[in-house]
């Protein structure tokens, strides 16, 4: 884990597909913990007036913007999934703060693909982005990936990640994310933003 500095400059909170069909998913690390971590990490930073981004992941009824590619059919259905799959919690969504608060639907593991992700980002000066969400080293790593090669500076809470596969989670924290940016805890995060 690395020490930071302080991140209430240009820093905004991203979090990846804490949504009610994945967080009911089994995981190397309880999603229950990585909701709660989630959830103060997104306190805090409302507490700021920094931005916070629930990235979510939907389709629409007919299918028709599924990945065509059967390749990852474990991770997508051949059909579109009910509603409440990508419903929020309502633990992440409630509370002061929450009415400024960006929601991107995406389509495919990152974020940045196909979204207006970046458009907000820097419509809001945002060059740094505390990133955490399941699954690491799917939609959080692809997430990643992209913020890198924009140009953006990157923080990962480790603890407020988790992955369908302990060894996927330990491999991206231990040999791509330190190549991205730091990884912190939260308890690490919410104290940088305090300078």
């Amino acid at each position: 884990m690395t020490e930071l500095k302080n991140l209430a400059d240009r820093t905004a909170l991203v979090l990846v597909d804490l949504q009610q069909g994945i967080l009911a998913r089994d995981t190397a690390r309880p999603s229950d913990e990585v909701l709660a971590r989630g959830i103060r990490l997104a306190e805090a930073f409302r507490a700021r007036g920094l931005p916070v981004v629930l990235v979510k992941v939907a389709f629409h009824a007919d299918g028709g913007d599924l990945p065509v590619d059967d390749a990852d059919a474990r991770n997508f259905p051949p059909v579109a999934p009910p509603p409440e799959f990508s419903v929020l919690p309502a633990e992440l969504t409630g509370g002061p703060g929450t009415e400024n608060d960006i929601v991107i639907t995406k389509r495919h593991w990152g974020a940045f693909t196909g979204t207006e992700l970046d458009l907000q980002l820097r419509r809001r000066g945002v060059d740094r982005i505390v990133l955490a969400g399941i699954s690491t080293s799917i939609g959080v790593e692809s997430t990643a990936r992209s913020a890198w090669e924009l140009g953006y500076r990157l923080v990962f809470a480790e603890d407020a990640t988790t992955d369908l596969d302990a060894a996927s989670h330990a491999h991206t924290f231990t040999k791509i994310f330190p190549r991205l940016g730091r990884v912190a805890a939260t308890d690490a995060i919410v104290g940088a933003l305090d300078g």
